[in-house]
This record gives C-alpha cells, sequence and structure tokens, in this order.
C-alpha cells in the first residue's frame, strides 16, 4: 500500500458523520412539501441542513428552514421525530473532505401557513422551486443515489410507504 493510501485511509477514519436536521413538511390534506435543488434540475428533496457546534437538532431544523425556505418557525409544529438517518456522501460530494456523511434526524411538522410564507428567495438561495404532492408520489430518482436508502427508510418509518 502506498503512503498516500495509508494518509487518505487514516484521515477517513478521522472523518464522522455530520449532524443534520431535516423537514418533512405536511399540510392537513396528508400533502408535503419538496423542493427542487437550485444547481441541479429534476432534483428534488426536502429541506435540510447541518446542525452547527453548540447547536440541537431543533434549533438546527428551525434555522436550517428559515435559512433555506425563508419559512418562520411560527407556519409550523413539529408532530413528530426520528433520528439516526445516515448515509455517506458520494466522493464528489463537497463537504466529502470533511465528513464521511451525514446523520439526520427527521421532523414531521404540520404547516399552518400559506404558500406565500415560504421565500425561496434567501440570502444563499437553494431551490429554484416548490411543490406539494402527496407521499406516495414521491418518485425516489429525484434524489442522487447516495442519499436513496434513507429516503426509503423516512417514508417506510412515517408513512409506512414503500417507496422503490
Amino acid at each position: 500500500m502506498s503512503n498516500s493510501s495509508k494518509i487518505s485511509q487514516k484521515q477517513e477514519s478521522k472523518k464522522g458523520y455530520r449532524q443534520n436536521a431535516a423537514l418533512i413538511l405536511e399540510r392537513k390534506d396528508r400533502k408535503i412539501l419538496i423542493c427542487e435543488r437550485l444547481d441541479c434540475e429534476d432534483a428534488w428533496q426536502f429541506p435540510q441542513g447541518g446542525v452547527d457546534e453548540g447547536e440541537n437538532p431543533i434549533d438546527a431544523l428551525y434555522r436550517e428552514v428559515k435559512e433555506e425556505i425563508g419559512l418562520h418557525r411560527k407556519y409550523y409544529k413539529v408532530i413528530d421525530y426520528r433520528e439516526g438517518y445516515r448515509y455517506k456522501f458520494d466522493q464528489r460530494h463537497s463537504k466529502s473532505k470533511y465528513y464521511l456523511g451525514q446523520e439526520q434526524t427527521y421532523f414531521r411538522c404540520r404547516f399552518n401557513g400559506k404558500n406565500k410564507n415560504i421565500d425561496l428567495s434567501t440570502k444563499k438561495p437553494e431551490f429554484s422551486n416548490f411543490s406539494w404532492i402527496l407521499p406516495e408520489k414521491f418518485n425516489l430518482k429525484w434524489v442522487p443515489d447516495f442519499k436513496r436508502r434513507v429516503y426509503i427508510e423516512v417514508f417506510l418509518d412515517f408513512y409506512d410507504l414503500d417507496i422503490t
């Protein structure tokens, strides 16, 4: 084994999983919010983001949702959450230099606002569009391969739904 391989393996063993909070925003009609990534057409996902040092997952959820979709916490309420969803980053992912992947806490929240309360034109826009769909209409092809297992688990856990 070359020295560079040893260094690479040693660096990888020091890397951990980045803590992350993800939002499943649900309306009374059971439809859930999905957002289309600005950097990748036809790539839809739930709003989510990293837990900063000194933050807990719920605080990260409130901050990330405000940063990503401009939605104030007064427009949604946590009704369920589950933790421990984990995926490894694809090597091309910009954060793969620092982390093996992400360990996510998913928060299912009831939306009590209106579409006008969602604002994608944030300081650092991540999404170009949003849509409300029934959970069974979610298409696994919308997310990158390395995230698909987590989405399968999330839909099974929260909706008893097999999206494969």
